[in-house]
């Protein structure tokens, strides 16, 4: 896979914003195949950083309804990635 096939988009939210703040980590929307050491390139390549550590999570698609239709939204999966000590990305400032 391409790096920008593995890395879909930051995640940009006030508990992402925390979690960078207090661990030096990032969270993005990355591909349900892609794998850890996959994400791990795909974040050292784009963004010329060393990763320290990759946490992954998939999470469940929520119930939505549209008038008297209802359906779920497609499962994803997010990356946390931990950067190395002194290493930082913008993303969203």
């Amino acid at each position: 896979m391409e790096t920008f096939d593995i890395l879909k988009s930051p995640v940009i939210t006030e508990k992402a914003a925390a979690v960078k703040e207090h661990n030096n980590c990032y969270v993005f929307r990355v591909a349900k195949t892609s794998t850890k050491g996959q994400i791990k390139e795909a974040v050292e390549d784009m963004f010329k950083v060393k990763v320290a550590r990759v946490r992954t999570a998939t999470l469940p698609g929520k119930y939505r309804k549209v008038g008297a239709f209802g359906g779920y939204k497609p499962d994803f999966k997010k990356a946390y990635v931990t950067l190395r000590e002194g290493q930082t990305i913008k993303i969203g400032e």
